[in-house]
C-alpha cells in the first residue's frame, strides 16, 4: 500500500509549522505546570491551592495581570500543538510507516493534538469574552449515553482499561529510556542532558499515574453502570490527597517537572522528520 506522506510533496514539515509547534510544546508546558502548582499549593494548604483539571488551570490566569493576554498565547499555543500533531500523523514525521500498525499509531497521534482542541477553544473564549463555559462534565454525559448502549457498560469498562494501560505506557516509557536518545539528541548541552532526563522521567511517571486513576474511574462506571463513576485530572487528585499531602505534593511537582519538560521541548525540539 501507497505511503500517505508520499503523495504530499514533501515529506519534511515547513519552517513554519516548526515554529507552531515550539509553541505547542510552551503552551501545554505552561499549563501542566499551572496544573501541578496549583495541586502542589493544595497539599501544603496554601491559599490559593485546589486540585484542578486542565480548564480549571488555564481559568486561573484571568486573575493575573495580562490574563487575557496569557491567555490567548495558550490558545494560539495549543492551536500550533494541534497543527503539529497532524503533521506529524499525516508526514509521518516519526516513521511509523503505513501498514495497519503504522496507521493506528499514527491515528492516535492525531488523536492526541484533537484532545486540547477543547481547551484551546476554551482559552480563546476566556481570552475574548472574558467567560467561558466549561461544559459541565462532559466526560460522564458521553459515559451516560454510551451505557444506553446494548453492551455499553463493557465499552466503558474496555474504554477504563486501555487508559489505564495508556497509563502504564507512560511509566514504561520513564524507565525504558526509549526517549532518553530524544534529549541526547537535542541541542541541549551536555552536562544539562541527565537533568532534563531525569525531569522528563518524574513527569511521565505522574502523568502516567494520573492516566492510570481517570481509567479506573471509567472501569468502576463500566462495572457499576454509572455514569457518575467517571472522573478527570481534578478528582484524580482528590483521589490522591485523600491517601495524604504527600502522595498528592509526589505526583503534583510530578506533572510540574513534565510542564518544565515540555518547556525544554520547546527551546530545543526534538522535531523528527523521518
Amino acid at each position: 500500500m501507497a505511503s500517505i506522506s508520499s503523495a504530499l510533496p514533501s515529506a519534511s514539515p515547513s519552517q513554519g509549522i516548526r515554529t507552531l509547534a515550539r509553541f505547542g510544546f510552551a503552551a501545554k508546558g505552561a499549563v501542566y505546570m499551572l496544573m501541578g502548582v496549583l495541586a502542589l499549593l493544595a497539599a501544603t494548604g496554601q491559599q490559593g491551592g485546589q486540585t484542578a483539571d486542565k480548564k480549571q488551570a488555564v481559568q486561573t490566569l484571568q486573575g493575573l495581570p495580562g490574563g487575557p493576554f496569557l491567555l490567548g498565547l495558550i490558545a494560539f499555543g495549543l492551536l500550533g500543538y494541534i497543527v503539529w500533531r497532524f503533521t506529524q500523523a499525516v508526514v509521518d514525521t516519526e516513521g511509523k510507516g503505513s501498514d495497519a500498525k503504522g496507521l493506528g499509531r499514527r491515528v492516535g497521534i492525531a488523536a492526541s493534538g484533537l484532545f486540547y482542541a477543547s481547551l484551546a477553544w476554551y482559552a480563546a473564549k476566556l481570552a475574548l469574552n472574558g467567560s467561558a463555559s466549561a461544559g459541565g462534565n462532559t466526560q460522564q454525559t458521553l459515559t451516560a449515553r454510551v451505557l444506553d448502549w446494548p453492551g455499553g457498560d463493557w465499552i466503558i469498562l474496555l474504554v477504563g482499561v486501555g487508559i489505564i494501560g495508556g497509563g502504564i505506557y507512560q511509566i514504561y516509557k520513564a524507565y525504558s529510556g526509549s526517549f532518553h536518545k530524544h534529549v541526547q539528541s537535542a541541542d541541549i548541552p551536555g552536562g544539562q542532558q541527565n537533568t532534563v532526563y531525569r525531569m522528563g522521567q518524574l513527569g511521565y511517571t505522574a502523568r502516567g499515574v494520573v492516566m492510570a486513576i481517570i481509567g479506573y474511574f471509567f472501569v468502576q462506571a463500566g462495572r457499576q453502570s454509572r455514569a457518575g463513576a467517571v472522573g478527570s485530572t481534578d478528582e484524580a487528585f482528590d483521589l490522591l490527597a485523600s491517601m495524604g499531602p504527600a502522595v498528592l505534593g509526589i505526583v503534583a511537582l510530578g506533572l510540574l517537572a513534565y510542564g518544565l519538560y515540555m518547556l525544554v521541548q520547546a527551546k530545543y525540539p526534538v522535531l523528527n522528520v523521518k
